[in-house]
């Protein structure tokens, strides 16, 4: 758990210098990073989704593909 809330910590931390540093402005870099990280779980959730029926399809080839046995 430690290893995911250092990451977590150096993700924020990222988005923030990294934006300050393209803006120069504080409450733009702060608000970029609170709003990203909440836009990217949201992201996150229908990616996960999308490729859950990727992988759904992906098996039902696989079964028609395999011979059928007797």
């Amino acid at each position: 758990m430690s290893k995911t809330a250092s990451f977590g910590v150096m993700h924020l931390g990222t988005a923030f210098g990294v934006t300050y540093l393209l803006t120069g402005s504080v409450s733009i870099a702060g608000a970029v990073t609170f709003v990203e990280p909440l836009v990217n779980t949201v992201l996150h959730y229908f990616h996960n989704k999308h490729w859950d029926r990727v992988e759904a399809w992906a098996r039902s080839l696989l079964r028609r593909r395999q011979p059928q046995m007797a």
